[in-house]
């Protein structure tokens, strides 16, 4: 591929973003950027949110992770179909009985100020490290195979696609975004499947053939059976299933989109029908890279040290024109989608949750649209110093940092919201603060605590389970029986 294709690839795919943006935001007000109006239709937002969920994060990483941890992944996606199960029938029902906007409202409805600001900040710091994994591991893609042959610098190519993203977010918000998303979830599928298309006529065999040689191999190995070991099936399925309810169920950024849709039901179908199809689209991810790795065997391919070099390497190296063109699309498509959606929500957090701007502008919607536009752009700012800090320290695949680091800081949004809705206590509130900061601190030590007691014992993703029962016990400690705040029963 050739600098001029590349660049005209760019400006092509970005020109069709901001006519989408274009459109979606006009007459858009406060409440077209916060929720869409609450005029989203569901199957779009379904679709949509494929893409959403996948991000760079499943584009690049899962392909290479096959390597070291072959379909093992796939439990998780099994233990998604839970998650989205409890999130659809127990959290959205609360979420539009209160008729809320940002998520975290409930936490200050039910256990008082203190939670709430507590949930909302954690929520802040989990997505603005979250978003700016996955947005690093894009573009450092993106910087490495393309934007370095113009000799432009990482912070330049960092600070053009925040500063796209903030462009064509900016006015239409959460309603610009579910559209825009359908665009990215088509070109990353896309992407994928001519790929192995390429693939497989590369090694002039047919699909059945391809998929044969994968099943044949140590790639297709789903279950771990060693209770020691972080992949453990039973260890991933939970995982999994707490991971979809704490990073979309309590998440403002994923839930955002499902508040859009116009009423519950087709909130909940979203949802159900989400599950479903994030099944064969992951298994789909994970063939991909098996395939990846039998066509570098067939063609005496060097594969890189880093697994998520080895999507890109070969896609723009020994795919074709084509196979490089589709890739980078699909890389740009994973870009934007990382970050949008990621932009919208903390701003809307940001704006409501901690600086309650809403309430302080009620009556002046001008301003509030102004503010609210200032501190989109600042969160841009943060996340683009968030992604240049993170350059530094970058060693090892994206995906594990990201789901580490989420154990961590989900763990007390999920203790929280537990306690809210599976108890009947009040709560000392200004205690919450110090409860979510040392929960995790408490966690950490625990996991290693583990490994040292049973011979070896690795904690893998389950930290998030383990942190979140720390600060359900926690707020046990600090309970109360006056002052409770029970919220009407959902119908």
């Amino acid at each position: 591929m050739t600098p001029k294709i590349i660049f005209i690839t760019f400006l092509i795919y970005t020109s069709l973003i901001f006519f989408v943006a274009w459109i979606t935001s006009r007459k858009a007000d406060n409440q077209t950027f916060f929720i869409g109006n609450r005029k989203s239709p569901w199957f779009v937002v379904t679709y949509g949110m494929i893409g959403a969920t996948l991000s760079g994060v499943t584009f690049i990483s899962v392909p290479g992770w096959v390597g070291t941890t072959h379909f093992t992944y796939f439990v998780i996606v099994l233990g998604y179909i839970a998650g989205y199960a409890v999130v659809s029938l127990l959290l959205l029902p609360v979420y539009y009985k209160l008729n809320l906007t940002s998520i975290y409202t409930y936490l200050g409805t039910r256990l008082g100020k203190h939670s709430y600001k507590t949930g909302a900040s954690f929520f802040l710091l989990s997505r603005i490290i979250g978003a700016s994994f996955r947005m690093f591991l894009v573009v450092e893609i993106l910087q490495l195979f393309v934007f370095d042959h113009f000799g432009i610098p990482f912070w330049v190519t960092v600070t053009l696609f925040l500063l796209l993203i903030q462009l064509y977010t900016l006015k239409g918000g959460i309603k610009t975004i579910v559209w825009t998303d359908t665009l990215q979830t088509t070109f990353m599928l896309l992407s994928v499947i001519v790929t192995v298309t390429i693939i497989v006529s590369g090694m002039d065999i047919s699909l059945g053939e391809m998929w044969k040689k994968v099943w044949s191999t140590n790639y297709s190995q789903v279950f771990v059976t060693d209770i020691k070991s972080s992949n453990y099936f039973i260890k991933l399925f939970l995982s999994g299933m707490f991971i979809t309810i704490a990073m979309t169920g309590l998440d403002q950024d994923m839930m955002q989109k499902n508040l859009s849709c116009r009423n519950i039901r087709d909130s909940q179908k979203n949802m159900t029908m989400l599950s479903i199809i994030l099944v064969p689209v992951n298994l789909i991810f994970l063939f991909l890279g098996a395939a990846l790795y039998i066509y570098a065997t067939h063609l005496h391919i060097a594969t890189p040290t880093l697994t998520d070099q080895l999507f890109p390497d070969i896609a723009l190296h020994h795919l074709g024109i084509t196979g490089g063109i589709i890739f980078f699309i699909g890389l740009i498509s994973a870009a934007y989608s990382s970050a949008d959606s990621a932009l919208t929500a903390l701003t809307t957090s940001l704006t409501i949750d901690i600086l309650e701007l809403d309430k302080k502008y009620k009556d002046n919607q001008i301003e509030l649209k102004k503010k609210r536009q200032w501190l989109h752009f600042l969160m841009m700012l943060i996340i683009i110093f968030v992604i240049l800090a993170f350059k530094t320290i970058n060693n090892q695949a994206i995906i594990s940092r990201l789901f580490t680091f989420a154990g961590y800081t989900y763990g007390p949004l999920l203790g929280l919201f537990s306690f809210g809705l599976f108890t009947k206590y009040g709560i000392r509130d200004k205690w919450v603060p110090f409860v979510a900061v040392f929960s995790p601190v408490i966690g950490y030590f625990f996991s290693r605590m583990l490994e040292l007691t049973f011979n070896g014992y690795k904690t893998g993703f389950e930290i998030l389970i383990i942190n979140g029962l720390i600060t359900f016990i926690a707020l046990l400690i600090i309970k109360q029986k006056s002052g409770i705040k029970i919220l009407p029963q959902i119908k």
